[in-house]
């Protein structure tokens, strides 16, 4: 029973992680309408960044965290000057195709300013986990299921309620009637991209805390994909719910069906529930209905 608990527990927690990373894809998504096939690259390049500030410049935590943020964020700004700026108003599929071209791209960035070696990532969160008893938690990922439930619900709130996000959604629909109605759609896309890259950076400081870091990182970002699609690309909130059961199903698929199949079925497991979902459903649980007339 307490090992049932313990995997349940952490199942929750790590499906936390990729509601956190998840919710790059849908911050994006939300506000250009592309999804980012390049979102585990932007967590590695946050992840070093967070190595390079603290280990390479020596600089304090509690300023080498603000510098790496600062350096992603300008990143993910430069990508959407660069790249994006000039595709307004092109279709989605031309736009999709640049994130996979992107994706090339920052995997070579980061091979040709750090190298192709495994380095030490620095130690956020305290490596002694939490223990009540016979239940053993990660702080790393308690202390991130914290924050991704608290920004999950804040960005929620933000594109629902508030008049900027609901300006971005309304970008995300169709750039050319928001840009007849004097909506700014680079303004919106560019605060998407930085956003973006700004919450792969912490998940990369969830995920890699006290670990080691290197390009192979970037596979968190395909075991977010699950999540994104499963909740749906619209839905911020969703992700929780989302993320939460895709972790648990990993965990206990992890724990009680590989012993028996004799190989890694818990990582294949979340993907086929999302096929199976998509067929079902293909906006996913929270996502938006799209009618259109014929």
């Amino acid at each position: 029973m307490i090992d049932a608990l313990n995997y349940l527990i952490n199942g929750v927690l790590t499906g936390l992680l990729y509601a956190l990373i998840a919710m790059g894809f849908v911050v994006i998504y939300r506000a250009s309408k592309v999804f980012n096939f390049a979102q585990g690259e932007l967590v590695v390049f946050g992840g070093y960044m967070v190595w390079w500030s603290i280990f390479q410049m020596g600089l304090p935590l509690w300023i080498g965290l603000p510098v790496a943020f600062i350096s992603s964020a300008i990143f993910g700004l430069l990508i959407e000057r660069i790249f994006f700026a000039r595709l307004v108003g092109e279709s989605v599929f031309s736009m999709v195709m640049v994130t996979i071209g992107l994706l090339i791209l920052i995997r070579g960035v980061v091979l040709v300013l750090f190298g192709p070696q495994v380095r030490a990532f620095p130690v956020i969160f305290p490596l002694q986990p939490l223990i009540f008893g016979d239940l053993v938690i990660s702080r790393s990922l308690l202390y991130g299921g914290i924050m991704t439930v608290v920004i999950g619900l804040g960005l929620s709130w933000f594109f629902n309620r508030t008049r900027a996000g609901l300006t971005m959604t309304a970008v995300a629909e169709d750039h050319q009637v928001a840009m007849s109605m004097g909506v700014s759609v680079q303004r919106s896309i560019a605060f998407a991209w930085t956003l973006g890259a700004v919450l792969s950076t912490l998940g990369a400081i969830v995920h890699l805390s006290g670990r080691s870091i290197n390009m192979m990182s970037s596979d968190i970002g395909l075991a977010a994909l699950p999540v994104a699609l499963l909740a749906g690309l619209e839905s911020i909130g969703g992700l929780l719910l989302a993320g939460i059961l895709v972790g648990v199903i990993q965990s206990l698929a992890s724990a009680y069906l590989d012993p028996i199949v004799g190989g890694s079925l818990g990582s294949v497991f979340p993907f086929i529930i999302m096929l199976l979902v998509l067929l079902i459903r293909p906006t996913g649980m929270f996502g938006w209905k799209t009618i259109e007339r014929v």
